[in-house]
């Protein structure tokens, strides 16, 4: 009986002692296991923060690199676009050139008609009616073809009383003139025309040498008759 009651003395103290042990034990565990879920968390925030500064780095190269691209493309749309123009551009200067050639080409070949019709205005002088009356007929065709000239663009030069210009006009004769200036236009032999702007066909003029010249070649020539008399003064003085 007295040994019953010894061993349940010591069963409570062994359970007592249990009872003592297990809330340390217990709190420290969940200490331990508290402190490794903040490391646990500390760990996963700065890889996700390392994980953020590679990403946006990336982001940032990339984004550069996009923005060189995008400028080398619009440089050459830039580029591609300009040279685009600028061969539309030579295109139609080369169509209008090569029209202008066209027209000048057959309007040239017409011109010498033009000129036959002003000679037989100026030369023709009908007495007749019958020749008056052809007269009127064949200046009523020369005005038409007059006509026709000038909607293609076709329009005469001027150019008695004007400066000598080379490249308006073709000198074929320089005379001496007491009306007009040295290197100055005295006379039309041949009508130069122009065609939008440009030169058709030259005039071919004759060119004024000046009224000094002639006077030059005057007292030359009145010396000269001059000297012929007085050596025939001479001569007779000898016989």
């Amino acid at each position: 009986m007295i040994e019953n009651q010894s061993d349940n003395v010591d069963d409570k103290e062994n359970d007592v002692s249990i009872q003592d042990n297990t809330p340390g034990d217990e709190k420290s565990s969940v200490d331990q296991i508290a402190e490794n879920h903040e490391l646990s968390s500390q760990k996963s925030e700065e890889i996700n923060t390392e994980e953020l500064k590679n990403s946006i780095s990336n982001n940032d190269a990339r984004l550069e690199q996009l923005e060189k691209e995008h400028e080398t493309l619009k440089n050459q749309y830039v580029r591609i676009s300009a040279d685009f123009d600028n061969f539309r551009k030579r295109q139609s200067r080369d169509q209008d050139d090569l029209k202008i050639q066209l027209v000048s080409k057959s309007l040239t070949a017409i011109l010498p008609i033009v000129d036959n019709f002003e000679r037989a205005r100026q030369q023709l002088k009908p007495e007749s009616e019958e020749a008056q009356a052809l007269h009127r007929s064949y200046q009523g065709l020369y005005k038409q073809l007059v006509e026709v000239l000038k909607q293609q663009g076709v329009a005469p030069m001027r150019v008695v009383g004007q400066p000598f210009d080379p490249n308006l006009h073709e000198a074929v004769l320089r005379e001496p003139s007491e009306e007009f200036s040295e290197d100055f236009i005295a006379e039309e032999l041949q009508r130069g025309y122009h065609l939008e702007g440009k030169v058709l066909r030259h005039a071919l003029v004759k060119v004024s040498m000046g009224p000094g010249k002639q006077n030059s070649q005057e007292e030359v020539e009145k010396d000269k008759v001059e000297e012929d008399t007085a050596s025939e003064e001479s001569n007779s003085e000898d016989v």
